[in-house]
């Protein structure tokens, strides 16, 4: 029997887990009664924004999630997409930013980890893996502790459990001084008609917890995840769970194993708020109560409390219910992987979340009011304010400019980071991180998949609704740009403070339209994460709303992945207006953000990429472009082929322009009579902008070598970061 004697109710206690007072008092209308702790900490964990999403779900609605290659859209573990043949690719993106700027290195490691059980919970090996950060100013004195301590937990983390990380961003401002931002993508693959799902059913069916054992590690990290920080950080760190990747690998292993055996009714991974999250999930899903004994929950630390274990975030768990006929096999395969197996509750036919711990009742709650019926708010908003008009912009050289991009973190080259993750892990990396999109062989088959995520924080300050669609139209590009459909995405919608009308309208902007843009492009949002709250001392993080894209090549035949060789023509498809608002070359060589966000012709984006797709065989090399524009772009890819370019063009917007729509080719001088006639006849903008060779980069007359440019270009990530 417990003897913990739990803390009285009172404001402050209230205050201190999130909830607000008018919240409390629905929570008072609801029970009819005071809560006892460990209900209050159960309201607390399902009720803050992390989880129940009440500031969001009333927008996230609107998206579209529905089309002939979803098998299943939000609301699951992850989702779920056709790739032919009978199997499917699930996958999702998912935030671990509070974590990850308390404890870096274990606050990235268990993001991954998270985000490979949301996979595998469904049924699917885990085969690609993908990261989004976004970190502060370099000369700000946690940069280099941050940038070091998240990669190296993603690394030791994907790299230890198996999965080959193939891409992602990395990128610098100083709104993210005091938030940095760590966005997890994971992928795999299922057979289709072999996916599991979390909705409880059956009564009387056995709830079983499966893993590693319960600490009190990440005790009300969900909660804490929806908080703005400020000086008391420090204090947060007992929030932060703590990962152990050979563990979650044996996890994988038996979990497959046992879904193979028939054995699963459902099966749901305990992330945030751990057993509480999970459990309501399941019952809630299938429209049952639960009822848990946690004295039987495995515990790796003694006395600890009702409250402490419904709400730690100790990681590598599962809950699921159980066909209770196939117990003994069960069992069998988590002794065997060296695992807990421990039967905790059962499924029950009354509306009731039953708590017992000792002999004591610790919650007795109507399960449908904690999830889905939680809070939702319609949040008083306001449009973004149409930016000014761009003003002069200061004169600069063209090979100055391209200098301050490629010598500044953000467009730096990222070897640094990447070659600490491992890319091959599997053997069927096909295209390693640094390329538009990595791509990772269907094992067994000639099929492949190509990932990506993106977006431009700037744009979407700017223009939140031009953001919205060019974070799409970039995932969509960056997919084409290696031969691949779009087939769907998944999102990470990162934002601050929802209760500050400028900011929620960030939010409702970005989210028209990534949903005008998704719509457009046929690449519906299948999963996702929002992450709201993202402020220190009042100040918000810049708009960051990533997008993560899977593309399906039929056939590795279809694969662009050449490099320009001497005599190659660079060409560009799609029309260059010189848009430089909000663009690179002036964030980086000046260090303004000012002007509106380029506009996106979603109709221009699908006809030109539909273009590039078609005409494959005639492109040796292919990018998108966005960020730093021409230069930058002519630049990466021949710097990759160790050749210089030529660019006719000599004048700022020309070479810096930001305009969408637009890809860079190295063309073969045979093949581009060809390629121009098939681009007159659908209306797809087609010029030549120069020629790949030689050892020098010649933007319109003004030159420097290659060499020069590439020791400046991988050098600068690290040297500017001091790491």
């Amino acid at each position: 029997m417990s003897a913990h004697k739990d803390p009285a109710i009172t404001p402050e206690v209230i205050a201190s887990h999130g909830i607000k007072p008018d919240e409390y008092q629905r929570i008072l209308d609801i029970l009819g009664r005071e809560p006892t702790f460990t209900e209050l900490g159960i309201f607390s964990a399902m009720w803050n924004e992390h989880c129940s999403y009440k500031s969001s779900k009333v927008w996230l609605r609107t998206l579209p999630t529905t089309g002939p290659q979803v098998i299943c859209g939000p609301g699951e573990n992850a989702g779920v997409v056709d790739i032919g043949d009978g199997q499917a690719v699930i996958f999702k993106m998912e935030s671990h930013n509070h974590p990850s700027y308390i404890e870096p290195h274990q606050g990235a490691a268990t993001g991954v980890g998270g985000i490979l059980r949301d996979v595998f919970t469904m049924g699917a090996r885990p085969i690609a893996a993908m990261n989004a950060l976004s970190f502060g100013e370099p000369s700000h004195p946690k940069t280099a502790h941050l940038v070091k301590g998240v990669v190296e937990g993603i690394g030791g983390y994907g790299n230890a459990f198996g999965v080959p990380t193939v891409g992602g961003e990395v990128r610098f401002h100083p709104s993210y001084n005091g938030n940095c931002l760590v966005n997890a993508f994971a992928a795999g693959l299922a057979d289709a008609d072999k996916i599991f799902y979390s909705a409880a059913s059956g009564v009387g069916m056995p709830v079983v917890y499966l893993g590693a054992k319960t600490g009190r590690d990440g005790v009300g990290g969900a909660t804490m995840a929806s908080a703005e920080f400020d000086d008391t950080i420090e204090e947060k760190r007992p929030t932060v769970q703590v990962g152990d990747p050979f563990t979650e690998k044996r996890l994988l292993e038996a979990c497959l194993e046992l879904m193979a055996s028939g054995s699963v009714i459902s099966i749901q991974d305990m992330g945030a708020a751990g057993l509480t999250c999970s459990a309501v999930e399941m019952g809630d899903k299938g429209g049952l109560g639960i009822r848990l004994q946690l004295d039987n929950v495995p515990q790796r630390e003694t006395g600890m409390t009702a409250y402490e274990m419904m709400l730690s975030e100790s990681q590598e768990r599962m809950l699921m219910v159980l066909k209770p006929e196939m117990e003994d096999i069960a069992r069998a395969i988590f002794v065997k992987w060296d695992l807990d197996f421990a039967i905790v509750g059962e499924t029950i036919p009354e509306d009731r979340f039953l708590i017992l711990h000792g002999n004591e009742v610790k919650a007795d709650l109507p399960l449908s009011k904690l999830s889905s019926n939680a809070p939702e708010y319609n949040r008083p908003w306001v449009e973004t304010p149409t930016p000014a008009t761009l003003g002069d912009v200061p004169a600069i050289t063209p090979i100055a400019g391209l200098r301050a991009l490629i010598g500044s973190p953000t467009y730096a080259h990222k070897a640094w980071v990447w070659e600490q993750y491992d890319s091959q892990v599997g053997a069927d990396t096909v295209v390693t991180p640094g390329l538009p999109a990595g791509v990772v062989r269907v094992h067994g088959t000639k099929k492949a998949l190509a990932f990506t995520s993106d977006v431009t924080p700037r744009y979407v300050k700017a223009n939140p609704f031009e953001g919205g669609k060019q974070a799409v139209a970039e995932a969509y590009r960056n997919l084409t740009a290696v031969g691949a459909t779009p087939l769907a995405t998944t999102d990470n919608l990162n934002f601050g403070n929802p209760e500050k009308p400028e900011i929620m309208g960030q939010f409702v902007g970005a989210i028209k339209g990534i949903g005008a843009a998704v719509a457009a492009l046929d690449m519906p949002i299948v999963s996702g994460n929002v992450s709201l709250y993202n402020e220190t001392d009042g100040r918000a993080i810049l708009p960051t709303p990533t997008i993560g894209a899977v593309g399906l090549l039929a056939s590795l035949d279809d694969l662009i992945h050449g490099k320009p060789q001497v005599g190659d023509l660079a060409v560009v498809v799609g029309e260059t207006k010189g848009h430089l608002g909000q663009s690179a070359l002036l964030a980086e060589a000046f260090g303004i953000e000012a002007g509106d966000a380029p506009h996106v012709d979603l109709a221009a984006e699908k006809r030109n990429g539909d273009f590039i797709r078609a005409h494959r065989k005639a492109i040796r090399a292919c990018t998108d472009l966005g960020d730093g524009g021409l230069a930058l772009a002519a630049f990466e890819m021949a710097e990759g082929a160790g050749l210089g370019v030529a660019l006719t063009a000599s004048d700022t917007p020309a070479l810096f322009g930001e305009d969408q729509a637009r890809y860079l080719l190295a063309v073969d001088k045979s093949h581009l009579p060809a390629l121009k006639a098939a681009a007159e006849a659908v209306g797809v903008p087609l010029s030549v902008a120069g020629q790949f060779g030689g050892s020098v980069v010649d933007l319109g007359g003004d030159t420097a070598p290659v060499a020069e440019l590439s020791a400046l270009y991988r050098s600068a990530f690290a040297d500017r970061i001091g790491l």
